[in-house]
C-alpha cells in the first residue's frame, strides 16, 4: 500500500512541477501578471499570477492514477463524491481564472463560492454527521435544512481562508501541503486508503509547485489556485470523515486571522472583502521578519497543531486545544493591532 501512496505522491509532484513552467509563460503570453500595485504587495517585479493552473494539473494527473490502483473502496458513494470533488475543483479554478483575468467584484465571488458549496452538497459531499466530543455519541444525520447552509458555509469559509492566506510567496501552498499531510495520515489510520489517495495527490501537486512560489517566487497561484486549493481542502475535510477537531486544529491561525480581519474590517467601514496588510503575515512582515521567517513560522505553526490533531487521544482534548490556541491567538492578535494601528485601519 505504502507504494500506491508514493507513487501518487510523485505523479501529482511531477505533473505540478513540469507544467508549472508552462503555466507561467502562458501568464506572460496573456498578460496575467502581478504588477507591485497593490498596497498589500511585498513583491518588487511583476510576476505570472496563474501557476495554480499547475497543481490543478499535477492533482488531477494524480487523481488519475489513483483510479487504476488496486485498493479497497468500501463507500458506495465514492465515486459520486470523487465526482464532485473533480467536478469542484476544476470550476474552482475556472472561477478563479477569471476573477485573475476580470477581478470580480466581492459580491459574484461570493456567489461563487456558495454555488461551489451547492456543487459540493448536491454530490453527497457535506456535513451530516459528527461526533459529540464529549459524550463520543454520533450526532446525525441532520435534516437536509442544516445540512446544505452547514455544508455552503464550510466551503465558502476554506475557501476564503485560503485566498485570505495567499500573501506571502509559497505560504498558502505549503499550508495546504501540511493538511494534506495530516488528512492523509488520518484516512491511512482509518484504513480509507482510497481516499487517502486523494490527500496524498494534493499532497504531490503542492510540493511540486513550491519550488516556483516559494520566495522569491517565480509565479504566483493568483485566486486560480487558491480557490482550486480551498474548495478541495474543504471537499477532502469532510471526505476525511468530517473530522472538524482536525480541520480546525491544522487551519486554526489562517482561519482565526480570516475571522479577525472581517470583523476589523466592518468596524473600520470596509467591506469584509476589502484587501489590506492587516493579516497576520502582512503584521509579522511589516513587524521586520522576512518572507521566509513569516512563511516558515507560520508553517512550522500548521504542522504543530497538525501533529497534535493526530496524536491526542479524544475530542475533548482536540476541542480544549482549539480553545486554548484560539484564545492566544487572538490575544496575540490584539497586541500586534495595539502595535500597528496604522495597519489595523489600512
Amino acid at each position: 500500500m505504502n507504494a500506491f501512496f508514493i507513487i501518487v505522491v510523485a505523479v501529482g509532484l511531477l505533473g505540478s512541477g513540469l507544467t508549472t513552467p508552462f503555466f507561467m509563460h502562458m501568464g506572460e503570453q496573456w498578460g496575467l501578471v502581478q504588477a507591485p500595485l497593490r498596497n498589500r504587495d511585498v513583491h518588487i517585479h511583476p510576476v505570472p499570477r496563474i501557476g495554480g493552473l499547475g497543481m490543478l494539473v499535477g492533482f488531477l494527473a494524480a487523481v488519475a492514477v489513483a483510479l487504476l490502483l488496486p485498493v479497497p473502496r468500501t463507500d458506495p458513494n465514492e465515486f459520486i463524491r470523487l465526482r464532485g470533488l473533480v467536478v469542484g475543483a476544476l470550476l474552482a479554478a475556472a472561477i478563479g481564472l477569471y476573477d485573475d483575468r476580470y477581478e470580480l467584484p466581492p459580491a459574484p465571488q461570493l456567489l461563487a463560492q456558495v454555488a461551489l458549496g451547492i456543487v459540493a452538497a448536491a454530490h453527497l459531499i457535506f456535513i451530516e454527521i459528527f461526533r459529540n466530543p464529549f459524550t463520543g455519541e454520533l450526532i446525525g444525520p441532520l435534516p437536509w435544512w442544516l445540512v446544505w447552509p452547514l455544508t455552503i458555509f464550510w466551503f465558502v469559509g476554506t475557501l476564503n481562508t485560503i485566498n485570505f492566506l495567499d500573501g506571502l510567496d509559497g505560504l498558502a501552498a505549503g499550508v495546504a501541503a501540511i493538511a494534506s499531510t495530516v488528512f492523509a495520515i488520518h484516512m491511512v489510520r482509518l484504513e480509507q486508503y482510497s481516499v487517502a489517495l486523494l490527500a496524498f495527490a494534493l499532497l504531490g501537486a503542492t510540493v511540486g509547485f513550491l519550488p516556483y512560489n516559494f520566495n522569491p517566487a517565480r509565479t504566483f497561484m493568483g485566486t486560480t489556485g487558491a480557490y482550486f486549493l480551498g474548495y478541495t481542502l474543504a471537499a477532502l475535510g469532510i471526505m476525511a470523515g468530517a473530522k472538524v477537531a482536525t480541520f480546525l486544529l491544522v487551519l486554526i491561525i489562517p482561519i482565526l486571522d480570516v475571522a479577525w480581519q472581517i470583523v476589523r474590517r466592518i468596524r473600520h467601514g470596509k467591506s469584509p472583502f476589502h484587501g489590506d496588510r492587516g493579516h497576520l503575515h502582512h503584521r509579522l512582515y511589516d513587524a521586520g521578519l522576512s518572507q521566509r521567517q513569516v512563511v516558515l513560522t507560520y508553517w512550522g505553526i500548521c504542522a504543530l497543531f497538525g501533529t497534535l490533531a493526530l496524536v491526542l487521544p479524544t475530542p475533548v482534548f482536540k476541542l480544549l486545544a482549539i480553545s486554548i490556541v484560539s484564545l492566544g491567538a487572538l490575544a496575540f492578535f490584539w497586541h500586534l493591532a495595539r502595535q500597528q494601528p496604522d495597519k489595523a485601519g489600512a
